[in-house]
C-alpha cells in the first residue's frame, strides 16, 4: 500500500518558488512511492490546523515555505499525531534548515525526504506556544514580521539588516529579570534570544561549536545596553568575532528552562513570527521533540 503524504505549501514564502515547484516537488515524491495530498496557506494558521487535523490519516508532513511555516506545521504536528516531518526551505532566511545544512535547491531538498532518514531535534515552548529554534526580544525581533514580503522577497537579508539598522536608531532598552540555572539576570538589555540554532533572522550567528540541537539545553544570548561608543563597539567586536562570553555587554548562557519577566509592551518574535508581549513567561526545551526526514 502507497505511503500517504501531506503537503503544505506556503505559496508566497521567499521568492514564490514553492508554488512554482509544486509538480517537481509532487513528481518526487510520487516516483518515491507516496500518495501526496497538497494544500496551499491563505493565512495564518492554516499550516498549524491542517497538520493537527489531517496528520492523523498520513505517514509523513511535508511543509514548503519559510521558518514561519515550518514553525506552524511543527506547532500543529505536537497537537496531533506527532508524525516525522519533512521541511522544503524556501523562505527568505531560512535559519533553522541552514543550521542543519538542508539543501537551498528545492527539488534537491525534496529528493533529501524522499530518500532519507530521521533525525531528531528539539524545540521549545514559549508558555503554551510551541517554537522551533528562537524566541527573541529587542533589537532583530521586530525585523522579519514588520519588513514586507515583497522587500523580503526583493532583497532577502540586506532587507533585514537595513531594516534592523533603522530599528536600532529609536530603539528603548527593556528592563529584564531572567532566571536560569538558579541564576538571575537583570538589567536593561537591547537584545534577548533563547535559541537552538546556528542562525538569528540571518543577521546574528553563532559558531557551530556552540550549539548542540539536540541536547536538551538552550544557547541564551543577551546583549546589555550601550551606554557609549566604547560598549557598542565591544558588542560589535564580540558579534563579529562571536566570542559572545568573553564580552562583558553580554551574557551567553545555555539552560533547559527559564523564566522571564520584563513589560508586556515589548513584544516577542517566535521563529520571526510576531509573539504579543506578556509580563511573565516560562520557556522551556522539548528534547527530540522534531523528527525530521532527510
Amino acid at each position: 500500500m502507497p505511503k500517504k503524504l501531506l503537503l503544505i505549501i506556503n505559496p508566497v514564502s521567499g521568492m514564490r518558488l514553492g508554488a512554482l515547484y509544486t509538480q517537481k516537488i509532487v513528481s518526487v515524491f510520487g516516483e518515491a512511492g507516496y500518495d501526496v495530498f497538497t494544500m496551499f496557506t491563505t493565512k495564518r494558521g492554516d499550516a498549524r490546523n491542517w497538520a493537527a487535523e489531517y496528520g492523523k490519516n498520513f505517514d509523513i508532513i511535508v511543509a514548503c515555505g519559510g521558518d514561519g511555516t515550518f514553525n506552524e506545521t511543527v506547532a500543529g504536528n505536537l497537537a496531533g499525531a506527532n508524525l516525522p516531518l519533512g521541511y522544503i526551505p524556501c523562505g527568505s532566511t531560512n535559519d533553522f534548515a541552514a543550521s542543519i545544512g538542508l539543501s537551498g535547491d528545492i527539488v534537491t531538498a525534496a529528493q533529501n525526504i524522499a530518500d532519507g532518514t530521521e533525525h531528531s531535534f528539539d524545540a521549545g515552548t514559549f508558555g503554551e506556544r510551541p517554537f522551533t529554534y528562537v524566541a527573541s526580544f529587542g533589537a532583530f525581533t521586530r525585523v522579519s514580521y514588520t519588513t514586507s514580503q515583497s522587500f523580503k522577497n526583493i532583497i532577502g537579508h540586506l532587507a533585514y539588516i537595513v531594516e534592523g539598522g533603522l530599528d536600532l536608531k529609536n530603539l528603548k532598552p527593556e528592563k529584564v529579570s531572567i532566571t536560569a540555572n538558579g541564576d538571575i539576570y537583570e538589567g536593561e538589555y537591547i537584545f534577548g534570544a533563547v535559541s537552538n540554532s546556528t542562525s538569528l533572522g540571518g543577521v546574528l550567528t553563532l559558531a557551530p561549536e556552540l550549539v548542540n540541537m539536540n541536547d536538551g539545553l538552550f544557547e541564551c544570548m543577551l546583549i546589555k545596553h550601550p551606554k557609549s561608543v566604547t560598549e557598542l563597539n565591544r558588542i560589535i567586536k564580540a558579534i563579529t568575532s562571536k566570542q559572545y562570553s568573553d564580552c562583558d555587554m553580554m551574557e551567553f548562557f545555555s539552560c533547559e528552562k527559564l523564566s522571564v519577566l520584563k513589560n508586556p509592551s515589548g513584544g516577542w518574535s517566535l521563529d520571526g513570527e510576531s509573539e504579543p508581549g506578556t509580563d511573565g513567561v516560562l520557556i522551556k526545551n522539548l528534547r527530540s521533540a522534531i523528527n525530521l526526514v532527510f
